[in-house]
């Protein structure tokens, strides 16, 4: 008998993907958690029966939600991570040596013990000595937080259950406050291409342009996901993405990457027409 993991992206379009066998399943306190093995895609986690991660693509998104906000800092130091209890997004960000301090907050205790059993290869810097580890809600953790963070990165789940909070305006009025006056906020921003995750795209880009002066949308290809099509946003008080971006310094700094690199980084804030015009539309 076959086993696949199958989620669902509309009412009218499935994914699957053929399982070899169930590593784990467990409930915490917030969500039914599952890990897979597979021979295309290697090792997976799903969060409530939705994809988070593979071994086969998780470079791409960790790579683009990471390296495109520390590429135009001039200096980020102290990082805030919220969510990301995968380790993707602090193993990339622990490749930087003038990172003093990375908080990554992870309301799921569960997912990073789970993670760190099964994921070895995204949770290998967990234990990095500049890692502290909040167990707690996020949108707590960063409403005591002013003119701390250099950089943050938002790595949430969909908007909904758990992550439903990190996409609401009183959030990112937080985040900015929590930043100093030149840092730079990044977040997972869904796909534009299947109607229902275009409305929700739509809603955080309106509310995070209302809460910075600089506000760009970037996207990068990421198979897994729904449509494969996926955008991040890029919100900061001072630096614009492109005219502020030194991809030269960026490249001195040797650090190897699987994906993202110093053209794309340009290219990859050009949309198409269609995701430019529902930008617009709520802008």
């Amino acid at each position: 008998m076959e086993l696949w993991f199958t989620e669902r992206h509309t009412p009218n379009v499935k994914f699957s993907i053929k399982v070899d066998r169930q590593l784990y399943s467990g409930n915490s306190e917030f969500q039914r958690i599952d890990v897979f093995q597979s021979k295309e895609f290697g090792r997976f986690l799903t969060l409530d029966g939705y994809m988070m991660l593979t071994e086969k693509d998780e470079f791409i998104y960790h790579e683009m939600i990471t390296h495109v906000p520390m590429a135009v800092h001039p200096d980020p130091q102290n990082i805030l991570v919220i969510g990301a209890g995968d380790g993707g997004v602090v193993r990339e960000l622990t490749r930087y040596n003038c990172v003093k301090n990375i908080d990554l907050v992870e309301i799921d205790e569960l997912v990073v013990e789970v993670s760190r059993k099964f994921l070895p290869s995204t949770a290998c810097r967990l234990d990095d000595k500049r890692v502290n580890i909040f167990y707690e809600d996020g949108v707590k953790f960063i409403r005591r937080c002013e003119n701390k963070y250099d950089v943050i990165i938002v790595d949430s789940t969909d908007p909904f259950g758990p992550g439903e909070g990190l996409f609401t305006k009183e959030f990112y009025g937080s985040c900015f406050k929590a930043l100093k006056r030149d840092g730079i906020m990044v977040n997972q921003h869904e796909s534009p291409f299947y109607a229902e995750d275009a409305l929700a795209m739509q809603r955080s880009h309106k509310r995070i342009v209302k809460s910075f002066p600089v506000s760009r949308v970037y996207q990068a290809h990421i198979p897994t996901y729904p449509s494969g099509h996926w955008l991040f946003g890029f919100a900061s008080k001072k630096y614009h993405p492109v005219r502020d971006y030194n991809g030269t310094k960026w490249s001195m700094l040797g650090i190897s990457t699987k994906y993202y690199n110093t053209h794309l980084h340009t290219g990859a804030f050009y949309l198409p027409n269609y995701v430019e015009e529902m930008l617009r539309d709520v802008e």
